[in-house]
């Protein structure tokens, strides 16, 4: 005989699951604003102190010159500073320079050290149109002169120089220069070493005497009014004969 089974629950195939929300967690409560006290971002003395001497020194900063380095002492163009110390530099300094020496009638040298960029600078708009000063380094001067008819004036590179280029206004640049030594109180210091005309050396006083000669223009000058001149004369002296005709048949 079969025992008696207790009833048993249907399967499903299924599981039922609660899908019921989860509790609600209450928010805490918004934490007390706390007043924060009136010195509260006031600087403390020391850092007032570090602030104020850090402007003090930025201020300073923007007022001075350069640093040593640059030599502010000495106005430097295609010398011993900036891209003139690369060999590519080098190399178009000397072409600038023999640009210059085939433009230029004369060139003359005085010294350069002690000679501000300002000075420089006032030195430059005083000159003549077709004149140009410029520093150069004695051994690119060297180079550029090499086989032109400016290369005696390699007995004059020594120390540093500052050279004159000058096109036709010899009088006129010579003349700047001098009225720039007297303004800046330089005649014991900065008088001119000598310079080269036509393949010639001259000395201080050489560059002087040539200094005081008529310029091209003013002798082009000077030949076309002593031509215009010559007519005049002629014409008189041909009318003169019968201007004394004239006379004698009045009489």
């Amino acid at each position: 005989p079969t025992p008696d089974r207790a009833p048993q629950e249907p399967i499903t195939s299924h599981r039922q699951i609660d899908l019921a929300p989860p509790p609600t967690v209450p928010s805490p409560p918004p934490l007390p604003r706390q007043r924060l006290p009136s010195d509260y971002f006031t600087p403390h003395p020391t850092m007032k102190q570090s602030l104020l001497v850090l402007g003090l020194a930025a201020a300073a900063s923007a007022f001075t010159g350069p640093s040593p380095n640059t030599r502010p002492g000495t106005a430097v163009f295609g010398g011993a500073q900036g891209a003139a110390s690369t060999l590519e530099g080098k190399k178009g300094t000397v072409t600038k320079v023999k640009e210059l020496l085939d433009s230029s009638e004369m060139i003359f040298t005085v010294p350069a050290s002690g000679i501000t960029v300002s000075q420089v600078q006032g030195l430059r708009r005083s000159l003549p149109e077709g004149t140009t000063v410029s520093v150069v380094k004695n051994k690119l001067m060297s180079r550029a002169v090499e086989g032109t008819d400016y290369e005696p004036v390699g007995e004059m590179l020594k120390g540093a120089n500052m050279w004159f280029f000058i096109e036709e206004d010899i009088g006129g640049s010579v003349k700047s220069f001098n009225s720039f030594v007297k303004e800046n109180a330089l005649g014991e210091t900065h008088s001119i070493l000598g310079g080269n005309i036509e393949g010639i050396n001259y000395d201080a006083a050489g560059v002087k005497a040539i200094s005081q000669l008529p310029s091209k223009m003013e002798l082009i000058a000077t030949i076309a009014g002593r031509i215009q001149a010559v007519p005049t004369k002629v014409a008189r002296v041909i009318k003169a004969p019968g201007m004394k005709v004239a006379r004698a048949i009045k009489l």
